[in-house]
This record gives structure tokens, C-alpha cells and sequence, in this order.
């Protein structure tokens, strides 16, 4: 059914040729209803936010409604899942109903995940239970409260079905909002089918909506390189672990994109993994940037049609993707360096913050507490050598140095334990720890003297070891 809604799309994607995508509405449920609407990003998005809570902006949330200009479909794209190529992924269980453009003029995509099977769906149901669908709006509002790039969540909705996963579990759907949902395995699909037209006009599209002022492949190239060299950074600054770096998984608009195991560690651990189906330690914390440096050297072989001669092509996108190191090492200095006070870089500072951590790590300290707490001044006694080094630095400094350190450094994360609690909750039918979590994390580096037990690590028995994917 097609129906007058007040949502401004203004579709660009779904004005390129069929191969990139199929059409599809949504597939309808039985009964949506309302767990949340986030009205501050409904403002953001010229959406009327009380139309969005009545019942035809639920009925459109739960897909049974499709409002009047938008062109719902499901994207294609391939991939390398964990190293291992897939040449046809796509969106299994997601619409794009359309593009809006919001009020400071970027264009973002509005789509419903857990929507139902399309052509892509490779044997899945399509849909979404609630634990994931809470799990991404809660951690991705969280990104966004502590300023890193990163997906949005617009609204969730049960469905009034069920899922069935190892056992029968309530269904959901998440309202997830984009720069766009283009990646790394979009460019993949097309370069591996030799289809060098859809490549071409793939990447003037990405150009046009997201680097303007690249002017050739090279340049997007470098972009994308920079946008993720800052963006890899920002997650590690925080302890968040992406859990599933698969290049279908890396955004090109350099945004948080897709929260399966993704997980904030507790006790700091280089080596820390959550994933249940992350065997070997492939996207482990410390391995992050060394995985998008592989995703990035797929982006660049993507590009090379496109880039005139071959051998020339090479050398320039193999020089583009070893620029990422030094500018991921850049953007790391500068965020650690802030979490232990020091605005102005110099020699030696690599070694300080490095020392850090590593006492962190022998003993066992809270990543985010860890650095919250140096900020008060509270180092662990068995650090005592190193606080006199940091305190002996700290007067080369002349800005504020509490200040740099409280901005550098949340108070509150999205725990494990707490998702994991919201989520038995809210399958019980209480969405009031959902509702909590939201509000906690909301200001996550001010203090907040009536949620200071949400700071607290888990308890032996609270501790999450493993993640799992939503599907």
C-alpha cells in the first residue's frame, strides 16, 4: 500500500541502472508497535517526530505502510567475509526506502533492517529479533554521544511475530539512517563481474554524494583512506571493538556501519576478542587497523580499471594504501595523547601512553575507568614509575590539562553486561532499562552523579565473553 506520509525523500540511488539492486518493498508484519522514536535525529531529518509515534508512522516503521516518494529496495554488494570471498552478499534482511536530506543539507539514507527476505537473503528469514535491533540502537547512539562517525537509529519496532533463531525469540525492526549504505563490497561486486560501466558510474556517484572535491579515482581513493585511517582510530581512542570487519562491512562514507559482536572492553586486553565466530583473533582489538589496511588494499585493486595504465595504477593506489599507517598513527597519538593530557605532541609521547596501557594490561585495569580515573589523578600503585614520568610531562603543558582529559575520556560506555540486561528486560516485556541505558549514555563524558553504578565493570558473573552475530 502506498500512502502520504511526511518524510521528505529525495531518492539518488535508486535512480542507477537495476544491476544495483532490486526492487522490493518491505515485507509487512503482523502487529508493529513503538519501542522508541529518537526525536532529535527525526528533527535532523525534517520528519515530523509525533507523526512517526502515531500509527501510520508505526505502520511505516514496521514496514506495512510504504509512504508516498519512497522506492524501497535492497542493495547488492559482495565481500570478504573473515578473508574468504563471497561474489553475491547484498542486503539479506534491510530496505532502503529512501534518501532524505537534512537540515545542514548532507544526504542520508533511511532504511528498515529486519524488513523480510529479498533476493539476497541466501536462505535467512530476513528478519531481526529484538536483542540485535536493541543492541544496535543502544551502541549506536552511544558512537554517535561520543563523536565518532557512525549509522544511526531512528526508531525500533516488535513486530508481533516470532523469530526463530535457537529458540523462538521476539521479532523487531530497526530504523537505521546513513550517509548511505555503500561499502567497500559494493565496488567489490562490480570489479569482480569485470563490469567496468557500473564501476565507473559507481564511483562518480560516491563521488558526488560523498568526496565533491575528488576529481579522479586516486582521489577517492585517498579520501576513503583518511576517513578510515580517523575513523579506526576514534574506536580504538574508546575500546570499542567492531567484532566483524568484513569488507562488506566498511562503509566508503567513513561510518560506523553494521553493530553484530561489536563490543566496549572491560579490562583492557591488545589481544581481546568477543565474536563467537571470530576463531583466530582476526578482528581482535589490536588488529583492527592492520584489517583495514587489507579492506582499503580491495577498495584500491577495485579501482584500478578506472585508473588508466595498469602498472602506473598500481603504484599509485599501492602508495595510497600505505599512507594509511602514518595517518592512523597521527590520529592515535593525538586521541591517546589527550587521554593522558597532552594537547601538544612531542618526541617520547608514543612511549608514555604506550607504558600506560601496558601497566593497564598487567594489571588487569578498566579500559574506560582507567583512563577516567588518571584524569582524577589515580594511578595504580604498581604504576608509581610511571606516574612520576607522566607528571614530569604534564609540565611541558600549558592548556587545561583536566579538561583535555575529561573530554577525552567517557565515564560511560555501553557495557556488555548492561546491553545484555536491557535485552532480558525488554524480552520480558520492560523497556525501562532500555529506556535508562539511552539516557545514561546520551552524555557520556559528563558526570552523573545518579548513574555512577553504570560505570561499574561487571561482576564475575556479569561478565559477556562472547558476542554473536544478529542473523
Amino acid at each position: 500500500m502506498t500512502q502520504n506520509a511526511p518524510i521528505p525523500f529525495d531518492n539518488s540511488f535508486a535512480g542507477l541502472p537495476a544491476q544495483f539492486f532490486a526492487r522490493q518493498p518491505p515485507v509487512p508484519v503482523s502487529k508493529p508497535s513503538l519501542i522508541a522514536v529518537n526525536k532529535e535525529l527525526a528533527r535532523e531529518l525534517g520528519i515530523d517526530a509525533a507523526w512517526l509515534a502515531g500509527p501510520d508512522g508505526v505502520r511505516t516503521l514496521g514496514g506495512n505502510l510504504v509512504p508516498e516518494r519512497a522506492e524501497p529496495l535492497a542493495q547488492v554488494y559482495a565481500g570478504h567475509q573473515f578473508g574468504g570471498w563471497v561474489p553475491q552478499l547484498g542486503d539479506g534482511r534491510a530496505i532502503l526506502l529512501g534518501e532524505v536530506v537534512d537540515a545542514s543539507g548532507q544526504r542520508r539514507d533511511i532504511q528498515l533492517k529486519g524488513a523480510g527476505r529479498t533476493p539476497y537473503s541466501r536462505g535467512g528469514d530476513g528478519r531481526a529479533w529484538l536483542g540485535p535491533v536493541l543492541r544496535e540502537y543502544v551502541v549506536s547512539e552511544a558512537m554517535h554521544a561520543l563523536g565518532i562517525p557512525t549509522t544511526r537509529a531512528l526508531a525500533a519496532v516488535t513486530t508481533g511475530e516470532v523469530v526463530q533463531r535457537e529458540t523462538a525469540l521476539p521479532g523487531a525492526i530497526l530504523t537505521r539512517v546513513a550517509a548511505s549504505h555503500i561499502r567497500v563490497g559494493t565496488f567489490q561486486y562490480f570489479a569482480a563481474r569485470q563490469d567496468s560501466a557500473s564501476l565507473r558510474l559507481l564511483c562518480d556517484y560516491v563521488i558526488e554524494r560523498h568526496y565533491p572535491d575528488a576529481e579522479n579515482p586516486l582521489d577517492l581513493l585517498n579520501a576513503v583512506i583518511a576517513r578510515q585511517a580517523s575513523l579506526i582510530a576514534r574506536w580504538m581512542s574508546v575500546g570499542f571493538i567492531h567484532g566483524v570487519m568484513n569488507t562488506d562491512n566498511m562503509a566508503i562514507s567513513g561510518e560506523t556501519i553494521d553493530y553484530g559482536p561489536c563490543a566496549f572492553m572491560d579490562v583492557y586486553d591488545p589481544d581481546k576478542v568477543f565474536s563467537s565466530i571470530d576463531q583466530f583473533g582476526r578482528y581482535a582489538y589490536s588488529r583492527q587497523p592492520d584489517i583495514a589496511v587489507w579492506n582499503l588494499a580491495q577498495f584500491a585493486t577495485c579501482l584500478l580499471p578506472l585508473m588508466g595504465e595498469h602498472a602506473a595504477a598500481v603504484k599509485a593506489a599501492t602508495d595510497a594504501v600505505h599512507q594509511f599507517s602514518p595517518a592512523f598513527t597521527q590520529h592515535w597519538l593525538a586521541l591517546f595523547g589527550r587521554k593522558i593530557g597532552l594537547d601538544h605532541a612531542q618526541e617520547g609521547d608514543r612511549g608514555l601512553i604506550e607504558a600506560f596501557l601496558d601497566g593497564m594490561a598487567r594489571n588487569q585495569a578498566d579500559f574506560t575507568n582507567g583512563f577516567r580515573d588518571l584524569a582524577a589523578g589515580q594511578v595504580p600503585d604498581a604504576m608509581a614509575g610511571w606516574k612520576a614520568d607522566w607528571q614530569a610531562r604534564l609540565q611541558g603543558e600549558r592548556g587545561d590539562v583536566d579538561a583535555i582529559m575529561r573530554a577525552a575520556n567517557p565515564a560511560y560506555i555501553a557495557r556488555n553486561h548492561r546491553i545484555e540486561a536491557m535485552i532480558s528486560a525488554a524480552v520480558a516485556g520492560d523497556f525501562e532499562p532500555f529506556e535508562t541505558l539511552n539516557d545514561i549514555l546520551e552524555n557520556p563524558y559528563d558526570d552523573q552523579p545518579e548513574a555512577n553504578h553504570y560505570r561499574a565493570p561487571p561482576n564475575p558473573d556479569e561478565v559477556v565473553r562472547q558476542t554473536f552475530c544478529g542473523t
